[in-house]
């Protein structure tokens, strides 16, 4: 009887591990057949690399925002003068309408910009790799600055810089975003240079805080690399020209995003900040002389929609 009851027990231990044989082969062939939730939905390239880090990218996408509370909305950087210091069309238009001042306002952007490049870019660069120079960078670009319109507005953008830094950036950035930072010394020594320089400007009437300077002590402070800097306030005053542009009835706003978005524009831009890589504050200069004309007699226009 005994030996029945083992038979029987191993014959169902038999069927039993062939049962279980058939299912696992079942649930193998099942699975195979449905995409797996591992690499579903998901692309299989390989994201490039480097990338910017978190703050650097940040930094960049805030100092890029039209609404930063600079006031260059205010100023036309000279292109108001320029135009309207135009002669005459032979048509009788005037040289501010669309359809005879886009030629005008393309010959002034190009002149601008190489303005910008060859007396304020080197101040930028210097302000990024020397943020405790920042007292005598700002000394040297006021005394270097001939035009009372162009230090003021310099002036005036700066100290709105200086205040955003102060008012929105500094606090929030350096405890959050202080960890993605590459160089938490540099980063940190900027900000207390920043710090400083605002006591003083509260103290002293000596000190001056004009825009190419502090734009580059600001941009090191949030770790935004110097390149991208540098390119980004080129690419800054050609937005504020292009943007009085449209507010002047020079051209519409589509035309203006696409000179701002043109190959032309990046290349001209790339060029500048090639070109004045290395150029010390001693050779940074005035390349066109009458710019300081055009920007000067802005304030003797009969009337005039801009500050400067």
């Amino acid at each position: 009887m005994t030996t029945g009851l083992e038979a029987e027990i191993a014959e169902l231990e038999i069927r039993l591990h062939h049962a279980r044989s058939r299912l696992g082969a079942s649930e193998a062939s099942s699975n195979a057949s449905l995409p797996q939730p591992s690499t579903l939905g998901k692309d299989e390239t390989p994201c490039p690399c480097p990338l910017p880090t978190n703050a650097s990218l940040h930094a960049l996408l805030l100092l890029s925002d039209s609404a930063l509370p600079l006031g260059s909305f205010a100023f036309s950087s000279g292109l108001e003068s320029y135009l309207a210091h135009q002669k005459l069309q032979a048509s009788g238009s005037t040289p501010a309408s669309s359809a005879s001042g886009i030629p005008s306002f393309f010959a002034f952007l190009q002149l601008s910009l190489s303005t910008l490049a060859g007396t304020a870019l080197p101040y930028v660069l210097a302000g990024y790799r020397h943020p405790e120079r920042i007292e005598e960078l700002d000394n040297d670009f006021d005394a270097s600055t001939p035009c009372t319109v162009a230090r003021r507005a310099s002036v005036a953008q700066g100290r709105a810089l200086l205040t955003v830094w102060e008012r929105s950036y500094r606090a929030e950035y350096m405890h959050v975003h202080m960890d993605d930072c590459m160089d938490k010394q540099a980063e940190q020594r900027a900000a207390d240079v920043l710090s400083a320089f605002s006591k003083q400007i509260r103290t002293s009437d000596e000190v001056h805080a004009h825009l190419a300077p502090l734009w580059g002590v600001v941009t090191r402070a949030l770790a935004v690399p110097l390149q991208d800097a540098a390119y980004l306030f080129l690419f800054s005053h050609a937005r504020t020209i292009t943007s009085a542009a449209v507010r002047a009835s020079v051209m519409g706003p589509y035309q203006a995003q696409a000179v701002l978005a043109g190959s032309d524009l990046q290349r001209r831009i790339g060029g500048l900040v090639q070109d004045g890589w290395d150029t010390r504050i001693e050779d940074a200069g005035q390349s066109v002389p009458v710019m300081d004309l055009w920007v000067g007699r802005h304030e003797k226009l009969y009337s005039r929609i801009f500050n400067s």
